[in-house]
């Protein structure tokens, strides 16, 4: 089974004003990459329910496993719960079980049971939920699309549950193999038709250039490499493409080095 592709929807204005800063990218990015997986697309979003839901309509459209961080409170600048069920043409519906998380929390804290809380049980019909490790006050998927709290701290082991228990089989499926090198004083124009060549004979195989003004320590360079994602099989194909690389790049007579 090819593993799909997989996407991350970070909401809210704090995030688009630089109020806060984003750190779900990276803890996403960590969090799969334990587990053999690649985030495939990112999409800041404000705290604009139509322009949410019309994002929502189109990742619900695709077969992308795709985690949405923020916006599921009760307050009056939360969407996304809202947003999820308009994408999908459902009702918002109290779900049973979230209302008895929430009622398990408020006694626990000496809290009320007031509406106010119990609209955070609030999803679209037919959602399952994400137990919260933090506070019981449950996330909620719908397919392949995951919703958490824009909180770290109950955002992070959410997804990490969601991929534990949900999408077990996928993990380390896909391996990334890779050759890299440090190519110096050589712009990246006069490489770029060596990097499509070699595209086009290793079509498994992408090339990247990442270019450098260099440091105290290393002079200008690019590090251009050769990638792919697969099975083993791939990590052959990878080792042919960067040979071929190298011959090339002696033909040229480029100066570069291995990076190890």
């Amino acid at each position: 089974m090819a593993v799909p592709k997989i996407g991350l929807i970070v909401v809210g204005d704090e995030i688009l004003s630089g109020l806060r800063q984003d750190k779900h990218i990276p803890a996403t990015i960590e969090r799969l990459s334990a587990r053999g997986l690649h985030l495939s697309w990112v999409q800041m979003v404000g705290d604009d329910r139509e322009f949410l839901t019309e994002t929502l309509k189109r990742s619900f459209a695709s077969d992308h496993i795709v985690f949405s961080c923020g916006g599921i409170g009760g307050t009056p600048d939360d969407h996304t719960r809202q947003a999820a069920a308009q994408a999908l043409g459902r009702p918002i519906v109290r779900h049973p079980g979230a209302v008895e998380l929430i009622r398990q929390r408020c006694e626990e804290s000496g809290q009320p049971l007031d509406e106010f809380r119990l609209r955070m049980a609030d999803f679209p019909a037919d959602a399952s939920l994400i137990p919260n490790p933090y506070n019981r006050i449950a996330g909620f998927s719908v397919g392949r699309h995951h919703f958490v709290p824009g909180f770290p701290v109950m955002a992070w082991p959410m997804i990490e549950w969601v991929l534990d228990t949900i999408y077990p089989e996928f993990h380390h499926q896909e391996l990334e193999y890779k050759k890299a090198l440090l190519l110096f004083n050589t712009p990246e124009a006069r490489i770029t038709p060596v990097m499509e060549q070699l595209e086009s004979s290793f079509p498994d195989c992408k090339l990247y250039s990442l270019p450098s003004v260099g440091d105290n320590k290393l002079a200008r360079h690019i590090e251009l490499g050769v990638k792919a994602r697969g099975g083993v099989d791939k990590k052959d194909i990878v080792s042919q493409a960067f040979i071929e690389l190298l011959k090339i790049l002696e033909s040229m007579q480029c100066k570069f080095e291995l990076i190890v």
